[in-house]
């Protein structure tokens, strides 16, 4: 094997000592011939399949497509597992384990010969877990989208995997449906291999790394069943040969330009709030300044193009057939940074010049846009000092200026036992307010800032009400929902000393989210309260809780933020 490539993995494989030996010759238990030790680049093919993580159910088979690329092109491929967080699945939220499948793929990557990566991707936290352990290394790192699911079908209309769920209370409640009518929505609400397919987390976090540019063009919309898929991966395999070749490392495309551009994309496409957490710890990691306001900033005047739950009608494969991500880049050109190198090694602006839109009513036009001004709002005030959120184009109108009187749930617990109470002092003018979902206090900062509304109102045919928590919201749900609360309740932040019958108000025009109780007040119940005990003694909960940083600053842990690089020095023996 020479040298003169410099290859990361040299110091593994070509070197003629005892290490060389021991290194080559357990893997050729496997059956590699010796050329494969001669100078190929080898390709760490990262992959988060796991049959607990039905959105990723299908990366097994995408990783041998993979490796025909990387053999294609002359590398050297070795795929190893990391830990997979199954959103549908995992208790009591993937958020609590997104920072240990971080540190999983870190060390994994760090720890083996590798010179470059593939990250297989899908189910929500899978993404921005991977990207963020990839960044702390910085090699040549390729991202491939596993895909979402071909539309949900039930009674012969299209139905959105992970939006159905949010509406089941309702639609049993109001709209009569049976048991055998849920079931069937059950059954053929996620019909295929792939995850979400509205514009939920998964396919927000899809369109994320495209616009970053992470990915091939085009990869974020194409189904997970759909053939083109494999030949992205395919071709996937072979580029990221060349990135090594190149030199093309992580550092080199994760600029500030880059993150501005997925800003500015994911207010186009209507994208889930959670991008801004998994964004701002991505950031932390790759050593780019960006703030929660840069959000607001830079993406809250970006008109929404595209029609897709739940801010819109239509699904993921809806959005492929349209053109998918290509054309909204395009039509986005005058509010983007087009020179921001990508994965292929030519600029977003050259990948996507040419693509046509095939339905208007999907992907609209910047000329007429679905709306006009569609990013997610940074709120400040005395509630959130350190920001909230809230996102414009899936809540209602009517309800963007309000004020209205607390009804507070200090644990979701306490929310579960007396939601549905028909003697509940709640009416449709008020707010809820529910404590204790931050990324300490639950922990893991679980999506529940969306409550059901309670049975009593939406027997009145109530749609929506405001509700603010230090939680997050499914990208699959909808409502004027205000989240990620800052400083959470858990650690003293204001939401702690919310009481029923204050009155909050909410400015989202003016970004303010005030809680009417004067300074003197709240210095008296700061005083008075007690902390809640933490909710782990042990473990890596203990140490996430010990670590974890507020939702402003990404929800990363301390210790984790930046990066250690590539180098090894140490040998095993």
């Amino acid at each position: 094997m020479s040298s003169e490539m410099k290859l990361r993995s040299y110091d593994w494989f070509g070197k003629n000592d005892k290490m060389g030996f021991v290194h080559r010759s357990w893997l050729r238990n496997q059956g590699y011939p010796s050329d494969y030790f001669n100078g190929r680049p080898v390709i760490g093919i990262c992959n988060t399949w796991s049959e607990l993580t039905p959105c990723n159910g299908h990366l097994r088979d995408f990783a041998e497509v993979v490796k025909r690329g990387v053999i294609d092109a002359g590398g050297f491929p070795l795929e190893f597992p990391v830990t997979s967080l199954g959103e549908t699945i995992m208790r009591p939220t993937t958020m609590l384990f997104r920072n240990l499948a971080a540190m999983d793929t870190e060390e994994s990557i760090r720890a083996n010969p590798l010179d470059g990566i593939v990250l297989l991707t899908g189910c929500d936290k899978t993404t921005p877990s991977t990207v963020m352990g990839a960044c702390s290394v910085d090699l040549p790192t390729l991202v491939v989208p596993g895909g979402p699911m071909l539309n949900g079908r039930f009674k012969g209309e299209c139905l959105g995997s992970g939006s159905f769920n949010w509406m089941v209370k309702e639609k049993t409640l109001v709209e009569n449906y049976t048991a055998e009518d849920i079931l069937e929505a059950e059954i053929g609400v996620a019909r295929s291999a792939g995850h979400c397919m509205t514009m939920g987390t998964a396919s927000t976090m899809a369109c994320m790394v495209e616009a970053l540019g992470l990915t091939l063009p085009g990869a974020a919309a194409i189904p997970a069943v759909d053939s083109r898929k494999k030949v992205l991966a395919q071709l996937s395999g072979r580029r990221i040969v060349e990135m090594v070749k190149e030199g093309m490392k992580l550092s080199k495309i994760l600029t500030r330009q880059a993150f501005e551009n997925a800003i500015v994309v994911n207010a186009a496409v209507g994208g889930s709030t959670n991008f801004i957490i998994h964004l701002l710890a991505i950031a932390g990691r790759i050593g780019v300044d960006l703030s929660l306001e840069d959000f607001d900033a830079i993406g809250s005047k970006i008109p929404l193009l595209v029609n897709l739950k739940p801010s819109g009608k239509y699904l993921m494969e809806d959005f492929y057939y349209a053109g998918g991500l290509p054309v909204v880049i395009k039509e986005l050109k005058k509010y983007l940074y087009n020179d921001a190198i990508t994965v292929n090694g030519r600029s977003i602006g050259e990948n996507n010049q040419a693509p046509v839109c095939y339905n208007q009513d999907v992907i609209a036009t910047i000329e007429k846009p679905l709306q006009e001004k569609a990013g997610i709002a940074v709120l400040k005030g005395n509630l959130c000092e350190q920001g909230a959120v809230i996102k414009p184009s899936a809540a209602t109108k009517e309800l963007m200026k309000h004020r209205g009187r607390a009804v507070v749930f200090e644990t979701i617990e306490d929310y579960h036992t007396r939601i549905d109470d028909p003697g509940l002092d709640i009416d449709e003018t008020c707010v809820i307010v529910l404590k204790g979902v931050g990324p300490k206090g639950y922990p893991g900062m679980p999506e529940v800032g969306n409550v059901d509304l309670p049975e009593k109102l939406l027997r009145k045919g109530v749609k929506d009400m405001i509700r603010i928590s230090d939680g997050r919201m499914s990208g699959t749900a909808a409502g004027t929902v205000v989240l990620h609360v800052s400083p959470e309740s858990a650690v003293g932040g204001t939401l702690a000393f919310v009481k029923d019958g204050d009155m909050i108000e909410l400015d989202v025009e003016n970004r303010r989210l005030q809680l009417d109780v004067s300074d003197e007040e709240l210095k008296k119940r700061r005083e008075a309260w007690t902390a809640p005990q933490p909710m782990a003694t042990r473990g890596y909960v203990r140490l996430y809780i010990d670590h974890v940083q507020q939702a402003h600053l990404g929800a990363d842990m301390d210790v984790l933020r930046g990066g250690s690089g590539s180098e090894v020095t140490r040998d095993l023996h």
